[in-house]
């Protein structure tokens, strides 16, 4: 684990969660769309998804380097640099792809927005356990 780590494990569980939402959502979407879209549109769903996992992947990493800095610890400016990084690469990626013509700007949005329905399935869950079965919220 890196000093720049600020989770603890039920915040683990979370990013996992989060993460495999995000994942199957992103499946789901690129089968239906093969099954039912344009292959511009696949494509794009693809890519877009692809990216929102890198990018969350990705964000737990540069921004624990850029709270250790705003707090007054030392980190490497290589792991601060990694967070502007990542949207230049993110951004590099959806030009590219719209660029060259082999994917919808608008599907790559859509799979880019998984992250949003990610915790809309987390938030559904823990309202199963605050409400429905009275449980604290984990």
């Amino acid at each position: 684990m890196s000093d720049t780590t600020y989770t603890n494990e039920p915040d683990r569980a979370l990013d996992r969660r989060i993460f495999r939402a995000m994942a199957a959502a992103n499946a789901i979407a690129v089968v239906v769309s093969a099954v039912i879209g344009p292959w511009r549109f696949t494509t794009g769903l693809l890519i877009g998804g692809v990216l929102a996992l890198f990018s969350h992947r990705w964000l737990r990493n540069s921004a624990a380097a850029a709270i250790k800095l705003s707090i007054g610890g030392g980190v490497k400016q290589i792991q601060l640099f990694q967070f502007l990084l990542r949207y230049l690469v993110v951004a590099a990626a959806i030009f590219a792809a719209s660029e060259f013509g082999i994917a919808s700007l608008s599907a790559m949005i859509v799979g880019l927005s998984s992250f949003v329905l990610a915790l809309f399935v987390e938030a559904l869950r823990e309202f199963y356990f605050a409400i429905i079965r009275r449980e604290e919220i984990s």
